[in-house]
C-alpha cells in the first residue's frame, strides 16, 4: 500500500472504462475519489441519461469502496465549448467537440476542482499513455490502436499532463472488459457511449435546429449543375456521402464543398473525384504538448481525423498560430473545423484547427444567373 498516501480524484462517467481505472488505482492503493460531472442541464431530453449514468457511478463506487461526488460544469460547458461549437457550424465548418471539451473541461475545470479537493493527480479512462522523459512529459498513443485516443487529447500542455493518469494506456478493450467482469461491477458489460461530449446521442439535425436557423439552399456540381436542395450547410461535412438524397445512375455523390456566400452545397460523384483530395492545407490555433513547435525539416505523421492512418507530412511556414501542412500523397476529405493531430512515432506532438485546404483540382466559379 505504497499509494494509499497519494489522493486521484477520477473521474467517472458510469462507463466501464472510467470504473476500470478507478478499480486499477484503487487495487494499486491510492486514496482515490470519483467524480461524476454534469455539464449538460438537458435532463428531461431521454437521449441524455445524466440520471442514469450517476446511478451507475454509485452502484460502480459501492462495488470498489469510494467516496463519489457529483459537480456541475454546465455553466463552463457552455461558455467555452458549447458556443464555440455553434459558432463553428454557423461558420459552415465541422468542430469537434471532443477536442475542446478535454482541453477545457475534464483537463481544466475538473482538474482544478480535483486540485481544491486535494488530489496529486487526476485519472480518466481515456486509451492514451504520459510518460515523463528528461523532464518533460509526453503524450503517447495507447497500446491498443484501435482504441487510441491521444488524437482527442493533442491540446494538452505539460501542466496538464504533469497532473494526468491513464491507466488504461497499456491494456487493450477487451482486457479491461474482463477486468470489470471479474470484479463484479455492476456496468461490466454497458455499451460504449458515443455521440457529442456530454451532450449525448440523439438526432443531430434537430438538436442543431434548436439553436441555429434553417437556411435551405441548392446542391450544385462544381460545373453549376443543381442537383437537389439542402436544409443547411451545418448539417454536412467534406466526404459525407448519406444523406444528400441525389438518385441516379453512375457512382455515389460526396459533399466537396460548401460555398457559403450563396449557400450552396458543392458535391460530386465518385470516391474517388479530385475536388475530395488534397496534398496541402493551413491550419491554426496551434497546441503543442512540448510547449514550442516541432522542427520544419523533418517528416512527421499526421491525421485529419480521428479513424484515419497516419499519412507522412511536412510542416512549412510555422508562426506562433499558424502553419502549412504538406503531404507526401494528397489526403482524402480534408474538413476546416476538424483536427489535424501531428506524431512522431507514438508520441503525439500537438497540432490545429485545419482552416482551408489546397486540393488536387480547383473549384471552378460559377457566375449568378448561370
Amino acid at each position: 500500500m505504497i499509494n494509499s498516501n497519494t489522493h486521484i480524484v477520477v473521474g467517472m462517467s458510469g462507463g466501464v472504462d472510467s470504473a476500470v481505472t478507478a478499480l486499477l488505482l484503487k487495487q494499486q492503493g491510492y486514496h482515490v475519489t470519483g467524480v461524476f460531472m454534469k455539464n449538460w442541464e438537458d435532463d428531461t431530453d431521454e437521449n441524455c441519461p445524466a440520471r442514469q449514468d450517476f446511478l451507475d457511478v454509485l452502484d460502480v463506487a459501492d462495488v470498489i469502496g469510494i467516496e463519489v461526488e457529483s459537480v456541475n460544469f454546465s455553466a463552463e460547458y457552455k461558455e467555452r465549448v458549447f458556443s464555440y461549437f455553434l459558432r463553428e457550424y454557423q461558420a459552415g465548418r465541422t468542430p469537434n467537440p471532443d477536442v475542446l471539451c478535454n482541453a477545457e473541461i475534464k483537463f481544466k475545470a475538473f482538474l482544478d476542482y480535483a486540485i481544491s479537493l486535494g488530489a496529486e493527480k487526476i485519472a480518466t479512462g481515456h486509451y492514451a499513455r504520459v510518460h515523463e522523459r528528461n523532464g518533460k512529459f509526453e503524450l503517447l498513443k495507447a497500446v491498443d490502436m484501435s482504441k487510441d485516443q491521444s488524437y482527442f487529447l493533442y491540446r494538452l500542455n505539460q501542466a496538464q499532463l504533469s497532473k494526468s493518469m491513464f491507466p488504461l494506456g497499456e491494456l487493450h478493450k477487451t482486457e479491461v472488459r474482463k477486468l470489470a467482469e471479474q470484479a463484479g461491477l455492476p456496468n461490466a458489460a454497458k455499451k460504449d457511449s458515443t455521440g457529442i461530449c456530454f451532450i449525448g446521442e440523439r438526432p443531430f439535425r434537430e438538436f442543431l435546429q434548436r439553436y441555429l436557423p434553417i437556411e435551405p439552399g441548392d446542391m450544385r456540381t462544381p460545373e453549376g449543375r443543381v442537383m437537389g436542395r439542402h436544409q443547411g450547410l451545418m448539417y454536412h461535412t467534406i466526404g459525407q456521402r448519406q444523406g444528400l438524397g441525389i438518385g441516379g445512375a453512375g457512382e455515389p455523390w460526396f459533399v466537396a464543398g460548401k460555398d457559403l456566400a450563396r449557400n450552396e452545397l458543392i458535391v460530386v460523384q465518385g470516391h474517388d473525384h479530385p475536388l475530395l483530395y488534397s496534398a496541402q492545407f493551413h491550419a491554426a490555433d496551434l497546441s503543442w504538448v512540448a510547449g514550442t513547435a516541432p522542427d520544419t525539416d523533418q517528416v512527421y505523421a499526421a491525421k485529419t481525423r480521428y479513424r484515419q492512418a497516419d499519412a507522412p507530412c511536412h510542416l512549412s511556414q510555422v508562426s506562433t498560430d499558424a502553419a502549412t501542412f504538406v503531404f507526401d500523397a494528397p489526403q482524402w476529405a480534408v474538413t476546416p473545423g476538424q483536427s489535424v493531430v501531428v506524431y512522431q512515432g507514438d508520441v503525439c506532438l500537438g497540432g490545429g484547427i485545419i482552416q482551408g485546404n489546397e486540393r488536387t483540382a480547383t473549384l471552378p466559379s460559377v457566375n449568378p444567373g448561370e
